[in-house]
């Protein structure tokens, strides 16, 4: 049986952090499920927050609430209800950041930018031409193609429609537009292996400790419990020992397996704009290779937000995304550096595209994690900074050349730049989250919405004297 190694990365490094799994019905979590949306989960976090903030005389503290895939809708919530509770001696909200996360209708996130997805990674899907047609001639009859190239624009076009492309208004999809699903059928019978949460993954599949190994529950021969199961971690950490550790829940952590401000349409839009204003330091992130939540979807859901007095991003997200260089000797912590990615900011929020990741960002590309939350924290003033990170103690030399453009470009036009849109176009003759506590702290959460409903959203608070 392997065993766990030091993690270079490992946000602790940088600040204290208490890990929690919320909401009741994921994790370790305790107690019967009654939340029925997103306000329920908020008023249930904060009643727990405010009794261990108590405990542990916390009082004060700042907190940064970050989290990733479907905390993108309980962090947005969580935070907002913290600010509006005016109280900073326990809920000090200074900022929030959220990797891969649900912003939106699962159509908005998943099918309708799936064709420009899979034009930019079609090398990694490796679909035949005629299928690449029928994807491109559903996505146009569905109506997709026209809202990308309508929408996905910078400034925003407008204020986008409550009821999307190839959707009734019950939620279900008009014949032949789940394009979502049939991208996925079609990728899984070149690669059995395929994966939505990072598409290069390919065979064998990559075994995970936690049990979630390519999105599938497998568990080779003698690898023994989840890693969270193992008596003696569950002993370590003093979790329940009769209670069993699930990635990804079995039972529902909503009342009838529904987040009724999911269905509702809107998603955290009602209350994103409020954390941003207030806080001025909101970092959203996702890895370009994540296909469950496609970051076109991300982008769209941004551009039909308004904030601080104007709706969406004015700019086209176009800056180099900078990791330092740092000591790669260790392999089992080894992590890229240099440009890795593209970033934006604008009043108060900032979006970074990392091209190496897929949905689970932190991991595939830990030391853009790592940058980024010494950004959240103030320790560095921002992505296009070319100092060593903050807990190098060899100081490693930085480049001194010019950065120049971002290297994942963002936008619909952008994706018909690529060389596979063209062609597929000219044949169609188409267009565990976290709190963190510092002293002067950190909420991180934790993925197709119905299977990311139910992942674990772990969070923990970081403190920092």
């Amino acid at each position: 049986m392997f065993a766990p190694i030091p993690n270079k990365w490992s946000w602790h490094t940088l600040t204290n952090i208490v890990w929690i799994d919320q909401p009741v019905g994921s994790g370790f979590s305790q107690g019967t499920v009654t939340a029925r949306n997103e306000q329920d989960v908020a008023k249930q976090f904060m009643g727990f927050w405010k009794n261990f903030v108590t405990t542990f005389a916390l009082q004060g503290y700042s907190i940064y609430v970050t989290g990733s895939s479907y905390s993108g809708m309980y962090c947005p919530y969580i935070a907002s209800a913290m600010l509006d509770a005016n109280d900073k001696q326990f809920f000090n909200v200074s900022g929030m950041q959220i990797f891969d996360g649900v912003f939106g209708d699962s159509a908005l996130q998943e099918d309708v930018p799936a064709v420009t997805f899979i034009n930019k990674f079609e090398r990694n899907l490796a679909l035949n031409d005629s299928t690449k047609v029928g994807l491109q001639s559903a996505a146009d009859k569905c109506g997709y193609t026209d809202y990308m190239k309508k929408f996905l624009v910078f400034p925003p076009a407008g204020r986008q429609p409550a009821l999307l492309p190839g959707q009734t208004p019950d939620g279900k999809y008009t014949n032949g537009c789940s394009v979502f699903t049939d991208v996925f059928l079609a990728a899984s019978e070149s690669n059995p292996c395929f994966s939505v949460y990072e598409v290069a993954d390919g065979c064998p599949v990559v075994y995970d400790p936690l049990g979630f190994s390519s999105g599938t529950n497998f568990n080779p021969a003698g690898a023994g419990p989840v890693f969270f199961n193992r008596p003696d971690v569950k002993r370590a950490i003093n979790a329940p020992v009769d209670k069993e550790w699930e990635f990804c829940a079995t039972n529902p952590v909503f009342i009838n397996g529904v987040d009724e401000s999911l269905a509702a349409g809107p998603g955290p839009q009602p209350v994103l704009p409020n954390v941003i204003e207030k806080t001025q330091n909101v970092i959203i992130g996702h890895g370009s290779q994540d296909m469950v939540l496609i970051a076109d979807g991300t982008l769209l859901a941004i551009q039909n937000m308004t904030w601080g007095g104007m709706m969406g991003f004015q700019q086209t997200p176009s800056a180099p995304l900078y990791v330092p260089y740092h000591d790669n000797q260790v392999v089992e912590s080894m992590a890229g550096a240099g440009i890795l990615g593209t970033v934006h900011s604008e009043r108060g929020l900032t979006y970074f595209g990392v091209a190496s990741a897929g949905h689970f960002l932190a991991m595939d590309a830990p030391a853009v994690a790592y940058r980024s939350l010494e950004v959240l924290l103030g320790r560095v003033q921002s992505f296009q900074a070319t100092v060593p990170f903050t807990t190098d103690v060899n100081r490693t030399a930085q480049s001194t050349q010019p950065m120049g453009k971002g290297i994942v470009v963002e936008g619909f036009f952008a994706d018909l730049a690529s060389t596979g849109a063209q062609r597929v176009l000219a044949s169609t003759g188409d267009g565990a989250q976290a709190v963190a506590a510092t002293n002067n702290a950190v909420v991180v959460g934790g993925v197709s919405m119905s299977l990311l409903v139910g992942m674990v959203a772990t969070i923990a608070v970081t403190m920092m004297v």
